[in-house]
């Protein structure tokens, strides 16, 4: 596979991660499928070209865990929550220069989440019915504008991406839906607002950084690292949550990956396998952490498969957790030191992610290479 391709691969599968812990360390901790790793869909773009595609991620949440310690009798006792979060982004980047581009990701969400405690209460000594609310729209769009540290031309084998970028507050973060057997007697249901968990946004403007870079190892292995930071400068977004205790934080988020991709033998496969940390601190670097959030983090390994082509790509990835730890939110750690009583809250995590993506290159110089393969095909068939 030609050197060219295969980091377009690269930056292709480093773009996949959104993780979306919910989310995100998989699950009710609170990223929206913001975080994310690597240069995006820019790797080596020349001047005039594009690149389009789509990213599609589903996880489903149920696991619960209290620290790093799993609650198992909540799945026993049929108490958990059950979150289904999809995720749909539209991608697209330009290279302004052969080093400097600009990028932008337009994502979409639907979740769901499926409770007792919510409406009525878990038994014995809540009614234990459960029911689904859900939430979808417009998620947070991010904008990125990032610059290729050696000039690709000159440097095939290696080479390391800086991008800066803006997460804008487009996604709606006060999303209300139904809530069954409230009140006094259990007998009202109430239009409230949803969990932060799957509110499409959060409510928030935040400063994104993001590290990318790959170094060829031979002539079929490559390895890649990748590190995204998420500021996220508002405290809260004014939102109280159900129970009108505290308004939702908007909180900082943060994803790393390193991994190796192996080109085969067999027409343009590869296979990819590497690791991944992607979470949400308890308190962020900047500004205040007051509000509520649900702190976490999950620890995946990431095999997948991709198929790479001149002007496309598709690659398939599914990371699977390793560790998951909901550590103690700044709110926890106030009301211990009030009450001097230990608080700490419990989340719901995946045991897997699905990642499918596809990315397709065009204009600049790229209509051109794939123009004289083509004829050069030609010739060679006749």
């Amino acid at each position: 596979m030609h050197i060219r391709n295969f980091t377009c691969l690269l930056s292709f599968f480093a773009f996949i991660v959104l993780i979306p812990l919910q989310s995100d360390a998989q699950g009710c901790v609170a990223i929206r499928g913001t975080a994310s790793c690597g240069a995006g869909l820019s790797a080596n773009l020349s001047s005039g070209e594009f690149q389009a595609g789509t990213g599609l991620r589903y996880f489903k949440s149920f696991r619960h865990f209290r620290g790093s310690e799993e609650e198992h009798h909540r799945i026993e006792e049929g108490t958990e929550v059950v979150n289904h979060s999809a995720f749909l982004d539209l991608q697209l980047n330009y290279g302004i220069t052969d080093r400097l581009y600009a990028g932008a990701v337009i994502p979409f969400v639907y979740h769901s989440r499926s409770s007792m405690y919510e409406h009525g209460g878990n038994p014995p000594n809540g009614l234990g019915e459960r029911h689904t609310t859900t939430a979808y729209g417009l998620s947070d769009i991010r904008l990125e504008l990032g610059f290729w540290l050696f000039d690709p031309m000159k440097h095939s084998k290696f080479n390391y991406s800086l991008a800066l970028g803006v997460k804008l507050p487009s996604g709606k973060y006060d999303y209300t839906d139904t809530f069954y057997n409230q009140g006094e007697n259990r007998d009202e249901d109430i239009e409230a607002v949803v969990d932060q968990s799957i509110q499409p946004g959060d409510g928030g403007t935040g400063l994104t950084v993001n590290f990318s870079g790959y170094q060829q190892l031979s002539e079929s292995l490559i390895l890649n690292a990748s590190l995204f930071y998420l500021f996220n400068f508002q405290e809260t977004n004014g939102v109280l949550t159900r129970r009108g205790t505290s308004e939702f934080s908007c909180p900082d988020q943060y994803a790393a990956r390193l991994g190796a991709f192996y080109s085969t033998n067999f027409h343009s496969l590869s296979a990819y396998l590497g690791g991944r940390l992607e979470g949400v601190p308890a308190q962020d670097l900047v500004g205040g952490s007051a509000g509520y959030r649900r702190p976490g983090y999950a620890v995946s390994v990431e095999p997948g498969i991709s198929f790479d082509r001149p002007r496309y790509s598709l690659s398939l990835t599914v990371p699977v957790a390793l560790v998951r730890n909901r550590t103690q939110s700044y709110q926890d750690k106030e009301r211990t030191a009030e009450t001097g009583e230990y608080r700490h809250g419990d989340a719901a995590f995946a045991d897997y992610l699905i990642n499918f993506n596809f990315a397709y290159r065009f204009g600049g110089k790229s209509d051109m290479e794939s123009h004289d393969v083509m004829e050069w095909d030609d010739v060679d068939e006749n």
